[in-house]
């Protein structure tokens, strides 16, 4: 008898070390299949209702953040795709999150500034390779970006000989790579002009405040009655709050001056004198959450996402402290940019939804 249950257990612990051994590697071969049968080559976009879709690919500054890329802000109009700055790592944000590269008609730059523009070859060869681009990629931005869109070029010319020798003319079309510098000016007495128009999407430059950056813009969005405004990086700015007037939704940037201030006090303390002047330099041209409050409440928003921020609340706990006030002046939704972030208008209606990607 002692013989028999010995013989079962060892059975039983035979089976079970050959399941962990070979029934392990099944399961996880299971997962993956199933993982890739629901989103590679699949529109993660096709479900969302017609109407504007705004992905936050980058809701960071130029500080250290694990969580967060550098400002880029996606946006989806109808069958439309856009990109708003393309910032560190936003790009490969942007692809996590499902954006439909292949329907990108064009990137916006708001200014020159390099955590704005540190990932613009990235975009240009995601939309060129993984968009099957047939014709360089148009980037509307100030005076200067087409010798932005030139370096990105010369930089990147190597690697596009590579992938046409690898993949070949018809999938790495040479006609495609790169981009299209359109120059955005504004008349001096004018606030905002409109820069796109096609197929009933409408996108319109709006003059802001970054002074010493000059020029600077923030663009609105319109499409099918709904309308989202993005500032990139101002004090509060008149201009702005006119041109962004009705938006449904607007992205502000924000910078917290009190705690920028402490980080200033601090490294003065410990002897990093030139990034304690640059502490206190970048107070002077970047809005509070309180004056990106102000500016939304006083454009009548529906609601506002402040994004850009600097510094970034690293915990939940420290969010109160980071918004101040900006709560009191601002009575609509309010909520600070997380990266994956998605919110969605859809046409026709005044619901404004919010969901993550992950």
């Amino acid at each position: 008898m002692k013989r028999k249950i010995g013989f079962i257990l060892a059975t039983l612990a035979l089976a079970a070390g050959l399941f962990l051994l070979f029934g392990r590697n099944w399961i996880a071969q299971r997962a993956f299949d199933r993982a890739i049968d629901h989103t590679v080559g699949v529109d993660q976009s096709a479900a969302l209702a017609d109407g504007l879709h705004a992905y936050v690919c980058g809701s960071g500054s130029p500080m250290p953040d694990a969580q967060r890329a550098g400002p880029c802000i996606a946006v989806l109009a109808g069958k439309q795709a856009f990109v708003f700055d393309a910032g560190s790592g936003s790009i490969r944000k942007l692809g996590r999150m499902g954006f439909p590269m292949d329907r990108l008609q064009a990137a916006f730059l708001t200014h020159l500034h390099s955590d704005h523009i540190d990932g613009l070859g990235e975009l240009l060869l995601q939309a060129w390779i993984g968009g099957s681009r047939s014709t360089p990629l148009p980037v509307y931005g100030p005076d200067g970006t087409d010798r932005v869109i030139a370096a990105e070029a010369q930089l990147y010319a190597i690697d596009e000989g590579f992938r046409v020798t690898h993949h070949g003319p018809k999938v790495a079309r040479p006609s495609g790579f790169g981009g299209e510098a359109r120059i955005v000016t504004l008349p001096d007495n004018a606030g905002s002009r409109v820069v796109y128009d096609v197929d009933g999407v409408k996108v319109t430059a709006i003059r802001v405040n970054h002074a010493p950056v000059s020029p600077a813009f923030g663009y609105r969005i319109d499409y099918k009655g709904r309308a989202i405004a993005i500032s990139g990086d101002t004090i509060y700015a008149p201009g702005f709050v006119a041109a962004a007037k009705g938006a449904d939704l607007v992205f502000h940037d924000a910078l917290n001056k009190r705690m920028v201030a402490a980080l200033q006090a601090k490294l003065a303390e410990r002897g990093r004198g030139d990034a304690a002047q640059i502490m206190h330099d970048i107070q002077g041209y970047h809005a509070s959450p309180e004056d990106a409050a102000r500016a939304a409440r006083e454009a009548g928003a529906g609601a506002l996402v402040l994004y850009h921020l600097v510094p970034a609340p690293p915990a939940k706990l420290i969010e109160p402290l980071f918004l101040g006030d900006a709560p009191k002046e601002f009575p609509g939704t309010l909520k600070l940019a997380q990266d994956g972030m998605i919110v969605s208008l859809p046409a026709g209606g005044k619901a404004i939804q919010f969901r993550s990607a992950w």
